[in-house]
């Protein structure tokens, strides 16, 4: 496998610019394992229909030159984010700094009116979609991110944000050459705020493809798919799953992560049944997220994949 290929040029290398629930990074070593071998020479486009922190496209993006990109989410401000950092990433940088400035020079009780203020104006601003605050919105989404409990994105049945501040002492919330070494890495790369099932039209045989879906709770208390206002239950994971199999037919490389419902139940078979036809990969994750705190740190996760390398 070549990674990274001998004849490209050494690039920036990307990481994410927000925290995120189910994030890669530290599955990103067996990830990579599984890139298919073509990669930068017949597979020439790499779609992402459920971008969330984006650790695999960045890794993408940081050793490979594709011709195409398509990244996509359901979570609007999260799309909103990733565009600004492509479009007015200097804008951003502008006002994240004042954020930070303010923000660290004040003692932990201004920290908590700080913020609360801010979320406040993140969910005025997130209701009323107004384009010509899409800038100050990014720039509250990402110093959201950096400051509240465990960098969660979650809303409620209305939409609001509602996360509560966390207490890190002192949160990195303006990486400036992270987000400037992102925004000319997405300058070609197509960004949308829609369904998975959008990205069809952009998939074809010289495809990779990463689908990383809300993961089917491996508990009924572990739950977390409201990172937007929508829900995706066992019937959605098997749409996910025809999906991929149509995806299959048209010829991409295709590669899914999910929750592995035997860490919770030897004989549930779910998703092994869903994804029979292809290769089922058990990997180990640190479960950050989980209120079962004995679950912690000894989770496996599902890798699948469509081809065999």
């Amino acid at each position: 496998m070549k990674y990274p290929a001998d004849n490209k040029i050494q690039k920036p290398q990307l990481k994410p610019f927000v925290k995120w629930a189910g994030g890669k990074s530290q599955l990103l070593d067996d990830i990579r394992m599984m890139y298919p071998n073509e990669l930068g020479d017949t597979i020439t486009k790499y779609a992402e229909p459920f971008i969330g922190g984006g650790a695999v496209l960045f890794d993408i993006l940081s050793n490979y030159s594709l011709n195409e990109l398509y990244i996509s989410d359901i979570n609007s401000e999260l799309i909103n984010t990733y565009k600004i950092i492509r479009d007015e990433v200097i804008k951003l940088i502008e006002q994240l700094n004042l954020i930070q400035s303010d923000y660290k020079q004040m003692d932990t009780d201004n920290r908590k009116k700080y913020y609360y203020e801010k979320r406040e104006r993140f969910n005025e601003l997130k209701i009323n979609g107004d384009e010509d605050v899409n800038i100050e919105k990014a720039a509250l989404f990402i110093f959201l991110n950096k400051t509240c409990f465990n960098g969660l994105y979650r809303v409620n049945k209305k939409g609001f944000f509602n996360v509560p501040i966390g207490s890190y002492k002192n949160p990195s919330i303006c990486d400036e050459k992270n987000l400037l070494n992102i925004s000319k890495a997405l300058k070609n790369v197509k960004i949308v705020c829609s369904d998975y099932k959008e990205s069809a039209s952009f998939i074809d045989n010289n495809t990779f493809v990463y689908f990383d879906p809300p993961y089917r709770p491996i508990t009924e208390t572990s739950s977390f798919t409201s990172y937007s206002e929508n829900l995706f239950d066992d019937k959605a994971q098997i749409e996910l799953a025809e999906f991929v199999q149509k995806m299959t037919y048209k010829g991409a490389k295709i590669i899914v992560s999910n929750s592995d419902p035997k860490n919770s139940s030897t004989e549930d078979e779910f998703l092994d049944d869903l994804y029979k036809k292809h290769k089922i990969k058990r990997v180990y994750a640190n479960r950050m997220i989980n209120c079962n705190g004995e679950l912690r740190g000894k989770i496996n996760e599902l890798l699948i994949s469509n081809f065999r390398e």
